[in-house]
């Protein structure tokens, strides 16, 4: 069995990640906040497709004044033939809305993290099928079929606190912090200092 990787090899590996990710999509990588888009793939969906329609300015005018017709009356006024743009205008929707990532691009990248962390374990030598969370685990906070529901109210914990703050560790920790976002850094300061009490409170009190 080969020891782990270098730490710096890993440093270097994700800092480029969170470098080089703001740079090229213009988004936080975050691995939480993928996952909760993924579970809501309905209404991003839906948002995808309300931006088509933005894009197309012609056919967002034409809605636009289909909807103001049946709230307000009008329907014999004559429909909208793109007089709200003024010629070589930019469209307010390509400047002022920042436009999100397709969905496909959110499981493209889940499925890369699952990916590279396999290859990773392969290639250490280091994969192995585990049905537990390890000794420590089962040692520190619970074992036996009790792990499963703990690991459940866990997730949803996560999930909830993903939502709320608009980010997680790599979210904000990697992505957020490395741009000094004011966001960021107050949302890593909490959770890792909650992180830090609750590990005390584990070792030393419990």
């Amino acid at each position: 069995m080969r020891d782990y990787w270098p730490w710096w090899l890993g440093a270097l590996g994700l800092g480029t990640s969170t470098v080089a990710f703001p740079m090229l999509v213009g988004k936080r990588l975050g691995a939480s906040g993928t996952w909760e888009r993924v579970l809501h793939w309905r209404s991003e969906l839906e948002a995808e497709r309300a931006d088509a329609v933005l894009d197309d300015m012609g056919a967002f005018e034409a809605a636009l004044a289909a909807e103001t017709a049946a709230a307000f009356g009008g329907a014999d006024r004559p429909a909208a033939t793109g007089t709200l743009m003024q010629p070589g205008s930019t469209p307010p929707a390509a400047t002022e809305i920042q436009r999100r990532l397709p969905l496909s691009t959110q499981w493209l990248l889940l499925v890369s993290i699952l990916a590279g962390a396999a290859i990773a374990a392969m290639v250490s030598g280091r994969f192995e099928w585990h049905a537990d969370m390890g000794q420590a685990f089962s040692s520190v906070v619970v074992d036996g079929w009790l792990m499963w529901p703990v690991l459940f109210v866990g997730g949803m914990l996560v999930g909830v606190g993903t939502r709320m703050c608009g980010g997680c560790s790599s979210g904000h920790g990697l992505s957020g912090c490395s741009r000094l976002d004011t966001l960021s850094l107050l949302a890593t300061a909490v959770f890792f200092g909650s992180a830090v009490a609750m590990s005390f409170l584990v070792w030393k009190v419990i």
